[in-house]
């Protein structure tokens, strides 16, 4: 298989950045882990899913844009996933999902979402404090030779701080949701 295949079969684009990769494996995991569809073609879709993220994860952190260590690690990466790999996914595949989903490997998405959504929480809070300080303060220090600060601009900003806000509560409402979820089920 390609790089190309690979992001294929994660549905993701070539440019996806790794918190894409691992959104989009646990996506084809909870889709295809053979606990939850017990379609015969869903083993070989999750093994396939695992291989693609495995390989995926370590091609971003390893190689970046150089085309010989590009090479270097299609090469390595045969040879590891005729061994490992392949192995490591059909034994996840073979697991119950409650087990699978206790792993190491699957836990790290799950962390990097909650990290993704505290930061974006925190951003959206300075954006909607720094423009109401910002306007403010410029109101209070004006500059000499130049007008008032913009209205329309400080609308805008403090709008967009609040949509920014919005998301991010409804993201980690729904990752509290489901985490009660995966509480009550295990």
């Amino acid at each position: 298989m390609t790089v190309e295949d690979y992001y294929r079969v994660l549905e993701v684009p070539a440019n996806s950045s790794i918190e894409e990769i691992k959104k989009a494996y646990r996506k084809k995991a909870r889709l295809y882990h053979p606990d939850i569809n017990p379609e015969p073609v869903a083993k070989d879709l999750f093994i396939a899913a695992t291989e693609a993220y495995e390989f995926l994860i370590s091609y971003h952190e390893k190689i970046g844009d150089d085309k010989k260590a590009y090479d270097q690690a299609m090469d390595d990466w045969k040879k590891y996933r005729q061994n490992r790999s392949h192995y490591r996914a059909t034994v996840y595949a073979r697991s119950s999902y409650n087990t699978f989903k206790n792993t190491q490997f699957y836990k790290t998405t799950r962390i990097f979402d909650v990290t993704t959504i505290v930061f974006s929480l925190i951003i959206s809070i300075m954006v909607i404090c720094y423009t109401i300080y910002g306007y403010t303060f410029r109101l209070k220090h004006p500059i000499p030779g130049l007008e008032k600060p913009s209205v329309f601009a400080f609308i805008m900003l403090l709008v967009l701080g609040m949509i920014f806000f919005t998301v991010s509560f409804i993201y980690l409402k729904a990752y509290i949701e489901t985490s009660k979820k995966l509480k009550t089920k295990s």
